[in-house]
């Protein structure tokens, strides 16, 4: 006879014995001496008698063990044994709550710190992902959807780090791919977030391309009046056009002046691959000079306050500040946006040269994993001749348009 709520809450074991309501088809109550109010499921597989365990009363009701009674006649009669399949949804489970994207995500970080990753990039990716940790740190990584991510990617929007969002996109994508690799997902929902956030307006740093103006400035340096050595990497930065971390970062066993060549490890550098610098004569007599004052020291340019830290790039930003440009007018940066303008309206050197250079990745991934020239000779005679022009540019020469007709 089939059971009823009422007589389920009735229900009271006489003795010792576990007492056995049955509801058909399998289904049993299972009711103990201690009170607890079991369901069991008897069901024959393989030619064998089972049993398995549905859940406690009454936070299985009996509609609910019903319902449950009804799915395993479902599995049975696809071949599945309901047993089984309960263990192995018990190991996903499992599975799953130890792969969170938190746990994800710092794996992540120690594989890119095994593969030599700088600390500053790794700690700017824990940082970054601190943003969306609350909402889905703790989530499966398997059970994640596009709109959770949206949800934690809109906070960071919300505060008007439209940028940041959209670089941390990316960076959520890369923990979501890991997790593929590795067998712990299936897919990445990034993808569909793709147009979903709002564009960051692309803002230039600030920078003199024009021939005058710069000459004006290459003046400005040259009578700078503080620290000599702000001087000098002001004055290599414009020859060298580097970015200005890899000149602050610079150290004496990276020169061979006597070949004029810079050589600069990849781990200084911002694509992580190394990078050689062409030094004009007028770069290696400024090193030269620049050696007698911090030469015994390992960096080109120690800071004050320890010898073994470099200047920071508010040393040469306030610089041009003292010499009285503005922010909006230049900074450090700047110099490699002015050799850009000027080397390519020379129409003098190819844009690979340049290029190459600038120590910039190209954006086409297919012609940058087969463009594995490297333009040195080109790129030696284009140092050479920079720095020839920015003498006569120091000097106030008559600028003539490098544009053609």
């Amino acid at each position: 006879m089939p059971l009823t709520d009422a007589a389920i809450r009735a229900a009271k074991a006489k003795s010792e014995q576990t007492l056995k309501l049955s509801d058909g088809g399998g289904l049993q109550l299972w009711v103990t001496p201690t009170g607890s109010k079991l369901w069991r499921l008897a069901y024959r597989f393989d030619g064998k008698q089972k049993k398995l365990a549905i859940g406690v009363w009454p936070a299985v009701s009996l509609k609910d063990a019903r319902k449950r009674r009804e799915d395993t006649k479902a599995l049975l009669a696809s071949g599945v044994d309901p047993g089984q399949q309960k263990k192995a949804n018990k190991a996903r489970e499992a599975l799953e709550r130890e792969n969170t994207f938190d746990a994800i995500a710092a794996e992540l970080i120690d594989k890119k710190r095994r593969e030599g990753k700088t600390e500053k990039t790794l700690s700017k990716n824990q940082w970054a992902l601190g943003f969306v940790s609350p909402h889905i740190g703790a989530r499966p990584v398997a059970v994640i959807k596009a709109p959770e991510i949206l949800a934690a990617l809109r906070t960071v929007e919300a505060r008007g780090r439209h940028e940041t969002a959209v670089r941390l996109r990316a960076l959520v994508g890369q923990v979501f791919r890991y997790a593929i690799a590795t067998g712990r997902c299936e897919s990445d929902p990034t993808f569909a977030l793709r147009g979903a956030l709002t564009t960051p307006v692309t803002k230039h740093r600030p920078a003199i391309v024009e021939p005058a103006p710069f000459g004006g400035l290459l003046r400005a340096i040259e009578g700078y009046a503080g620290d000599p050595t702000t001087r000098i990497a002001l004055q290599l930065l414009a020859l060298t056009f580097v970015r200005p971390g890899e000149l602050r970062n610079a150290e004496w066993s990276d020169f061979a002046l006597d070949a004029a060549v810079w050589s600069i490890p990849a781990g200084r550098m911002k694509m992580r691959r190394p990078h050689r610098v062409s030094l004009a004569p007028q770069a290696v007599a400024l090193l030269r000079e620049l050696h007698a004052l911090t030469g015994r020291r390992r960096l080109l340019f120690p800071g004050l306050r320890s010898v073994e830290r470099p200047i920071s790039e508010n040393t040469l930003n306030g610089a041009l500040r003292r010499l009285g440009y503005a922010q909006d007018q230049m900074t450090a940066h700047g110099f490699r946006a002015a050799a850009s303008s000027m080397l390519n309206e020379s129409r003098k050197w190819s844009g690979d040269a340049i290029e190459r250079q600038l120590a910039h990745a190209d954006p086409d991934e297919v012609r940058r994993a087969y463009a594995r020239a490297d333009f040195w000779p080109e790129r030696v005679e284009m140092m050479k001749w920079w720095a020839d022009h920015l003498a006569t540019l120091r000097r106030g020469a008559e600028v003539v348009p490098l544009r053609r007709a």
